[in-house]
């Protein structure tokens, strides 16, 4: 016979992991960590085969385990939802969705809000993340739908949405002369797409460049930007007031485009499918009908 995974023992163990140790599991779960450790144990039995392996004071999934994880958000997921569908008293059906800081302002809301009235029970959780942590995240199983950034032609991984131009943006105080001399930047923190980029374009045009403020922050950086603290490349969707495109002002060479790609999970619950569906018309809206043409130099 095949066996039938308990519900409570995939639901320990997805939080153990995603929480990076069974004790706080315990803790969050109100139970003893012998009860974990049999929780644990039972999947094993179930499994046949051994799903953790020991890594210093913790446990971490062997690859049988990594592959029972994948399966075991999923199949959460799916439990909820049903519960939730025919009114069971159970914790609310959830999805998981992933986007870079960008569509933090318009996009989220709009796509938030078309979602509720389709869902209105469904828990959504949203995470900010950089590219590499975002495919990570839906490759694990951790997401069910995300935005990110790519190199134009690199991936065809999910759907294009867009092919953004890249731009200099600067604020009112940003220092021309300065600039005439070495290119002071605003980037994210390594590693970056927008910062590679611009990093390489500037190297193979001879600009003299240098590192004026890094952060893991994009309010961060259009904050830097609006006090004249340098210069940054990005895309022109919801640049704050008081930034401008520079690149003709200050002769920068221009930047190459970015692609803007819609991942999700290979099989996603209905509710995730409506979420990917609701979201993939809302950013195609708000992007492609705010895309800016850089400025011709």
């Amino acid at each position: 016979m095949k066996p039938n995974f308990d519900m409570d023992a995939l639901r320990t163990m997805v939080l153990g992991l995603e929480l990076g140790s069974f004790a706080r599991a315990a803790s969050q779960l109100g139970r003893s960590q012998s009860a974990i450790s049999m929780q644990l144990k039972k999947l094993e039995e179930q499994a046949g085969q051994s799903l953790f392996r020991r890594n210093g004071r913790g446990l971490v999934p062997t690859e049988a385990g990594d592959s029972l994880l994948m399966y075991a958000r999923r199949i959460i997921a799916l439990n909820d939802e049903a519960a939730a569908s025919v009114g069971a008293a159970t914790a609310a059906a959830s999805v998981r969705m992933g986007l870079p800081q960008d569509f933090f302002e318009d996009v989220m809301p709009d796509a938030l809000k078309q979602f509720s009235r389709k869902r209105p029970a469904v828990h959504v959780e949203v995470r900010a993340g950089r590219n590499y942590s975002l495919e990570e995240d839906i490759n694990s199983g951790r997401l069910d739908v995300a935005l990110a950034f790519f190199k134009p032609n690199s991936s065809n991984r999910g759907t294009l949405i867009a092919s953004l131009p890249m731009m200099w943006f600067g604020g009112k105080g940003v220092n021309g002369s300065e600039a005439s001399d070495r290119i002071p930047l605003v980037v994210f923190d390594h590693p970056c797409l927008f910062r590679q980029a611009a990093l390489q374009v500037l190297e193979r045009n001879r600009v003299r460049w240098r590192l004026s403020l890094t952060t893991p922050s994009l309010p961060g950086v259009w904050a830097a930007l609006q006090s004249g603290y340098g210069i940054s490349p990005r895309t022109s969707h919801c640049v704050p007031s008081g930034i401008r495109d520079v690149g003709t002002e200050f002769a920068l060479p221009s930047l190459p485009a970015i692609e803007l790609r819609m991942l999700y999970a290979a099989e996603l619950s209905p509710a995730a499918s409506d979420l990917r569906e609701i979201l993939h018309l809302v950013v195609q809206k708000r992007v492609n009908g705010a895309i800016i043409k850089p400025q011709k130099r």
